[in-house]
């Protein structure tokens, strides 16, 4: 007898021991397994599709995003073109402002120069009536008969009243 070469006994009993586990193994052990193995693959194929939706819904995420950031882009500019109108508006109302403030302060200064322009006539007229009072004074005091007389003591007198005035 050899150490490699079984005998025919052991030979039978090894046949028969492996037919029996291998009967109960799938009677009992293969249904399991391979419900096991099934339930892998289904499980296997479900994540498959759940990471494939998600793909699909990653897809669709980012194109929104997109689309988001575009809306907000436009918005951005929108908004940035309402403030740029919005600015020039205040500008021009500023302006228009300065500008009836400016011709109210021009109104104003007109009119003061018109009363400066009005006294300063009144003065004169005053000037020129006292001036007038004093000649008909000197005039009446003396009594002058002939229209030359008189034409030379007017001459004479306004040139006096002339040279005391400067």
């Amino acid at each position: 007898m050899s150490i490699l070469l079984p005998e025919v006994g052991l030979l039978f009993w090894m046949v028969i021991s492996f037919g029996i586990v291998f009967v109960i193994l799938a009677k009992y052990g293969f249904p399991v397994i391979t419900d096991m193995v099934e339930k892998r693959k289904n499980y296997i194929d479900d994540s498959l599709k759940v990471a494939e939706e998600a793909n699909v819904k990653l897809v669709q995420l980012q194109d929104e995003a997109s689309r988001i950031v575009n809306e907000a882009n436009r918005e951005q500019g929108r908004i940035l073109r309402q403030a740029q109108e919005e600015k020039n508006s205040i500008i021009r109302e500023a302006r228009k402002e300065a500008k009836i403030l400016a011709e109210q302060e021009l109104e104003e200064i007109k009119d003061q120069i018109q009363k400066e322009k009005d006294e300063a006539i009144r003065s004169i007229r005053r000037q020129v009536a006292i001036l007038s009072v004093d000649i008909a004074e000197k005039v009446i005091r003396q009594n002058l008969d002939t229209e030359k007389e008189q034409m030379s003591m007017i001459d004479r007198m306004l040139d006096e009243v002339l040279a005391h005035k400067k």
